[in-house]
């Protein structure tokens, strides 16, 4: 078994080589880099950043302060679907993260904006163009998901 980690692929499961796909021995003189010590660490580290910033709530947030601060509420009612325990706790789990800070204004009632970070303003682009796609190519989406369906359904 092989665990790879690198800039180009990363993969927590172990990778089993299929029969049939190891190089013959004429192949022997193939050029092969010096292997890169397997930071474990690493991996999982990145692999809790992408949980973070790709589950589906965080990218809505993250979305919806490219534009600005905004209040609790509003976010709430912007995020369609999302319940108040869960806006708290994905608000939460970017500001533990610095992608957000919060911000509590001394009034009755209380007023708390929350607002990216210079950090969570340079994810915004790609989280924002992620939106964009997810939008533009919605009815494909569905088309491609139907036809699965469809044939598998047959089986």
């Amino acid at each position: 078994m092989v665990y790879v980690c690198n800039s180009d692929y990363m993969s927590d499961c172990p990778q089993t080589p299929q029969e049939g796909t190891f190089l013959k021995p004429e192949h022997i003189k193939v050029p092969v880099l010096p292997p890169l010590a397997h930071q474990e660490s690493d991996c999982r580290g990145v692999a809790s950043i992408l949980a973070r910033v790709g589950d589906k709530w965080s990218v809505f947030v993250i979305m919806l302060l490219g534009n600005g601060p905004r209040r609790f509420n509003e976010i709430k009612r912007m995020v369609g679907g999302i319940s108040q325990r869960m806006l708290t706790l994905t608000l939460r789990g970017l500001e533990r993260d610095g992608l957000v800070t919060r911000t509590v204004f001394p009034t009755i009632p209380p007023r708390v904006d929350y607002e990216l970070t210079d950090l969570g303003r340079g994810l915004w682009q790609p989280v924002e163009a992620l939106g964009k796609w997810a939008s533009e190519h919605q009815i494909e989406i569905e088309d491609a998901r139907t036809r699965f369906d469809r044939r598998n359904d047959a089986d």
